[in-house]
């Protein structure tokens, strides 16, 4: 241990100890041949500029996922009710605002259309059978962020209009509240594909911290290569602060776990603690990041690569054995 303190120490106290460039970009393959048909339906518009009772409730029924999941129709006794509270909603003169506030943000919708548009295009060059999901955004005066299926995937723009922006969601810590802006909606969609039983394959019965690192760590390469040159922060929603620490302490992350022996641990507090969302991990450090699990996933993964370049991203995600990536990555910081 008192060999062990001045390297904590380091992590602890300066977390920063020296200074390291990276490249982020990834391996980027040639989509310029690669076709999809991707459009954006904005209903955002519509839902903000709603005329009458009759129109909202036209919407209602020709939406069915919107008026379930974002709308929450099951809060209400019927349709009608519901109906005359959300006409009441959108007529509310803020509403307005809030649209202008949209309008500023996200503008013609162009930016977010060229990003999803080169995300998809490189999930089809991967996965040539994929079919581009319908787009749809919606505001919804903060009532829900996103809706993903690999069929249909709708976007609250009203949750993503970032620091400084007129509406916020509320009684939200402020390191979740900071992924909520336009920089993240097209990579958490991305690591949300990932995550899909139909492109991650995990074996179910295996209740390790390590098989949930491995399988986070899988979503986390399969986003990346969707979005080769976004910055690693932004995928893991890390700051820039924290990505940089990570980095530089990764020998005493690794020896925390190993220690510890928290890799084989099935205990659910333990997973807590390494895998789920939390401000800090304090066992490691009191500036160590939450979720450092899924970060230390995502590296051997990447050193599962280094070692075996020939292996294609389907193979790799195909692979169900978290100890099967684990052993052939040979992870030692």
């Amino acid at each position: 241990m008192n060999r062990f303190l001045p390297v904590v120490f380091c992590f602890v106290g300066f977390w920063a100890c020296k200074s390291t460039s990276y490249n982020e970009c990834v391996e980027q393959p040639d989509i310029s041949r690669v076709e999809i048909d991707l459009t954006i339906e904005q209903l955002h518009k519509k839902m903000l500029n709603v005329a009458s009772r009759k129109e909202l409730e036209q919407m209602i029924h020709e939406q069915p996922i919107i008026s379930e999941f974002f709308l929450q129709r099951s809060n209400y006794p019927n349709d009608s009710i519901m109906v005359d509270g959300l006409f009441k909603l959108f007529s509310n003169p803020y509403i307005d605002t809030l649209g202008a506030e949209i309008d500023r943000v996200f503008g013609d919708l162009s930016i977010l259309t060229e990003e999803l548009e080169s995300a998809f295009k490189h999930l089809k060059y991967y996965y040539p059978d994929t079919k581009t999901p319908r787009i749809q955004t919606v505001a919804t005066g903060l009532l829900h962020d996103m809706y993903i299926s690999d069929s249909l995937i709708v976007i609250g723009l009203d949750y993503y209009l970032g620091a400084g922006a007129k509406f916020r969601p509320k009684n939200m810590y402020n390191y979740i509240l900071r992924r909520y802006s336009p920089e993240y909606i097209t990579p958490s969609i991305m690591l949300l594909y990932g995550i899909m039983p139909r492109y991650n394959k995990t074996d179910v019965s295996d209740n390790t911290v390590l098989a949930d690192m491995i399988a986070y760590g899988k979503s986390f390469y399969f986003a990346k290569r969707m979005m080769p040159c976004t910055p690693d922060s932004i995928m893991i929603w890390y700051t820039g602060e924290e990505m940089q620490g990570v980095r530089e302490n990764k020998g005493t992350i690794w020896a925390h776990f190993v220690e510890n022996r928290i890799l084989y641990e099935t205990d659910h507090e333990v997973k807590r603690k390494y895998i789920e969302d939390r401000p800090k991990t304090y066992d490691i450090g009191n500036k160590a990041p939450g979720r450092i699990g899924t970060w230390l996933g995502w590296e051997i993964v990447n050193a599962y690569f280094q070692r075996k370049p020939e292996t294609t991203l389907s193979e790799l995600m195909n692979i169900r054995a978290p100890q099967q990536i684990f052993n052939e990555s040979k992870y030692r910081p």
